[in-house]
């Protein structure tokens, strides 16, 4: 028989739930999602300013432990920028409980799923992190390409079909389109500053598995070309190296 012992944490958030509610205003965005199998439903709300979420809430319809995991990530997130919220895993949410009983650690993946699923929503509202800004305004050649091999939204990922694509490291959402369109090219690169070590561990196998490149301790120097993308040049920050490599197109 499997364990539903709760650890004292646990039962507190549970019994003293912190940030239930719900938010409103245009700074809001909020993420649901759902277990079939349970049928627990959890919604989380964020309020973000300046990068950081500086309010957040949660409502849900399940069991004592969805209640206490989406109570401890609200704690977790609260105060924190996008970047630092969207690493956030189901496991830390058990440790910060305490653990869970084996059976209930679905939940602790929900409440880490309806987190992200409201960064998610934010970033695709138009927002920009400010060390996003920074990263993309370091990269010579952007507007001038803007029309011609640089993309921020793919609306017909057929016209990407066979071309050399270059991905910039966003997260969850770049992450998915390097795996979507590798479906459709053999040549995508996935570009991030981050460590190998440093990475995100479910999105470096996504991406193995889809077999995507990945070139770690890289940024994006310049976009090259006559009218469209031809080149893009790179610095190795690891051997503080500049080169170049052929491209069609980057996805920002």
């Amino acid at each position: 028989m499997k364990s539903t012992t709760y650890s004292e944490k646990v039962l507190d958030h549970f019994r003293n739930p912190r940030n239930v509610g719900t938010l409103e205003g245009e700074d809001v965005s909020m993420g649901r999602v759902g277990n079939p199998v349970c049928g627990d439903l959890m919604e989380i709300y964020i309020r973000v300013k300046d990068n950081i979420i500086t309010d957040i809430k949660f409502k849900t319809f399940g069991c004592g432990s969805a209640i206490a995991t989406a109570s401890m990530i609200t704690e977790l997130a609260k105060g924190k920028s996008i970047e630092e919220a969207e690493k956030i895993t189901r496991g830390d949410v058990a440790d910060e409980l305490d653990g869970l009983p084996p059976i209930k650690m679905h939940c602790s993946n929900l409440a880490a799923d309806a987190l992200k699923a409201a960064i998610k929503n934010y970033r695709e509202k138009g927002h920009q992190s400010e060390k996003e800004k920074r990263t993309l305004q370091k990269i010579i050649g952007i507007e001038r390409f803007q029309d011609a091999g640089v993309y921020t939204k793919i609306n017909d990922p057929q016209q990407l079909k066979d071309k050399r694509i270059i991905i910039l490291d966003k997260g969850e959402e770049s992450v998915s389109r390097a795996c979507l369109l590798r479906e459709l090219s053999p040549r995508v690169v996935f570009i991030t500053p981050n460590k190998e070590s440093l990475f995100n561990e479910e999105f470096k196998q996504k991406l193995h598995k889809a077999r995507v490149k990945i070139l770690y301790e890289t940024e994006i120097l310049e976009l090259l070309g006559r009218k469209k993308i031809e080149k893009i040049k790179v610095h190795d920050l690891n051997e503080d190296e500049v080169y170049e490599l052929f491209a069609d197109a980057i996805i920002l």
